[in-house]
């Protein structure tokens, strides 16, 4: 295999952007929709035809309603007699729909709605006010989703049909802002973890990272290889010994609200960022390593988060911190028995190189918590034990502290982004005894493997500091997941939004500590 140089990887990048471009679409409240390529419209299953009657051309609706007995989940479309020609796409929502549920049926509209690529489009909801708000946010969120382009490198391509106008009723009352912002953090995980590994690569994720923390006003410092040895990050060196190149390292971003220049952060968040994972010396076989560039999609979604944070000047002083390096194979790769130290002094057995994002993220925990946050939270396609626990439809949540368990759980529920939380009990432990060193890495046997990794990183977070890991088994899925229609779903952004805006966690812990 020929060996790719910084040349080589700068003419492979070319003039491809590596940032998506930041074009939202026009979002308008009205009484009126005017003329649309596209009107969807979310009713209850147990919703009668009369229902339809505010809507123009009512008789068509009510006759595309009447089609069949409707059925939840079950989505129908027509096309109106307009200028325009109008696609209309009515969905059923069950009744006492869940945020998720809501989420899936916005998801299958508007894959009804994509081959018209529309650039106007409508929103409608048929209920109750109480009810129609949720649902409203979740077609509006599917919308920001659905008409996101991620990166594509076909050489004929033209340019792609933009949308530029959501329509919405005037009522029932949504916080558009919030949703737009939540949508943009969705996205950019989305593209980032989408970037092919010969253009994001650890110098070109560094460069990124500098761009968007000069966009959003954000303060950044680099802790390059340099820097990790001598704050014995060994850990994480160990991880990047591999690569053959010196580019890997711990971005520490910062997010301020006014008058909170100065004093420890609310929050870290924390993710894993390796953005191509060989396996290393234990080299994965072909199938696993194929997408191992989407190894990096808990960074992005620790970045995302933070920008979202800075956007809607939230009241939290936030770090992230991002472990970005490439897992490769090399004369220098770590291998299985040796021993290192990482920052907080804790000292690893290694048991298995493709293990590596535990290991990385065990010397951005301890940096982050020598800060004194009041919360830490990190994100990481970790294991493929969680994948098997729970599929792809749900992320793994771990705490040390039980009363955030529920929280979490909440935060799931109430986003559409569900996890689950799995057991963190301290006799777990035993399964990671060494014989020569303070702990190992991980088990030879993958029998929990999702358990016994949460385990091994909370030796890299004090006791006194509340911490929640999520395994993200929902980075990817096959066909996208909720309101999110391509296989990298940006899982995770809504979910921490959720519990750190809009349920106020840190309050919380306030109380509860």
């Amino acid at each position: 295999m020929v060996k790719q140089g910084p040349q080589r990887r700068a003419r492979a990048r070319g003039a491809v952007a590596l940032l998506p471009a930041a074009i939202r679409p026009q979002i308008v409240r009205s009484r009126t929709y005017g003329e649309l390529d596209t009107l969807l419209v979310v009713m209850p299953e147990s919703a009668g035809r009369e229902s339809l009657a505010r809507l123009s051309e009512s008789a068509r609706w009510q006759a595309l309603h009447a089609r069949e007995r409707p059925r939840a989940g079950t989505v129908r479309s027509t096309t109106l007699a307009n200028r325009r020609q109008t696609l209309a796409v009515l969905g059923f929502l069950p009744e006492q729909a869940s945020a998720f549920e809501q989420l899936q049926l916005a998801g299958q509209m508007l894959k009804a709605a994509a081959a018209r690529a529309p650039e106007r489009v409508g929103l409608a909801v048929i209920g109750t006010p109480a009810r129609s708000q949720p649902a409203l946010e979740a077609l509006l969120a599917a919308t920001l989703t659905g008409q996101f382009a991620l990166p594509s490198f076909k050489s004929a391509a033209g340019a792609a049909p933009r949308l530029r106008r959501i329509v919405l009723p005037s009522d029932p009352p949504l916080d558009t802002r919030y949703a737009a912002i939540s949508a943009d953090g969705t996205n950019l995980a989305r593209w980032l973890t989408a970037l092919p590994p010969n253009m994001l690569d650890s110098r070109a994720y560094h460069s990124v990272l500098t761009r968007l923390a000069r966009r959003h006003g954000l303060g950044m410092s680099w802790l390059g290889e340099p820097a990790l040895r001598r704050a014995g990050a060994n850990a994480f060196l160990a991880v990047a010994a591999g690569n053959g190149h010196r580019d890997a390292g711990i971005a520490r971003l910062s997010y301020r609200p006014a008058r909170r220049r100065a004093g420890a952060p609310d929050l870290a968040l924390i993710g894993k960022g390796i953005v191509f994972d060989t396996g290393g010396v234990n080299l994965k076989p072909h199938r696993s390593m194929l997408e191992m560039h989407t190894d990096m999609g808990g960074s992005a979604v620790a970045l995302a988060t933070l920008i979202a944070l800075a956007e809607l000047r939230a009241p939290i002083a936030a770090d992230a911190w991002l472990a970005i390096s490439e897992n490769h194979i090399g004369p220098h790769a770590y291998r299985p028995q040796e021993v290192v130290r990482a920052a907080n002094g804790v000292t690893i057995q290694v048991v298995h190189s493709d293990a590596e994002g535990r290991m990385a993220l065990a010397d951005t925990l301890a940096l982050a918590a020598r800060t004194r946050p009041r919360l830490m939270l990190d994100f990481a396609t970790l294991t493929g034990a969680c994948v098997y626990a729970l599929t792809e439809r749900m992320s793994g949540v771990f705490t040390n502290r039980p009363a955030l368990e529920e929280r979490l759980l909440a935060a799931g529920r109430a986003s559409g982004e569900r996890v689950w939380p799995f057991p963190f009990d301290a006799d777990f432990d035993a399964d990671l005894d060494s014989k020569v060193a303070d702990v190992l890495q991980c088990a030879v046997e993958g029998k929990g493997d999702h358990i016994l990794a949460a385990r091994f990183l909370s030796r890299f977070v004090p006791r006194e500091i509340p911490w929640a890991h999520v395994d993200l088994s929902s980075a990817t899925r096959s066909g996208g997941l909720g309101h999110v229609t391509t296989d990298i779903t940006g899982f995770g952004v809504r979910f921490a939004l959720e519990l750190l805006v809009r349920q106020n966690i840190l309050q919380a812990l306030e109380k509860h500590p």
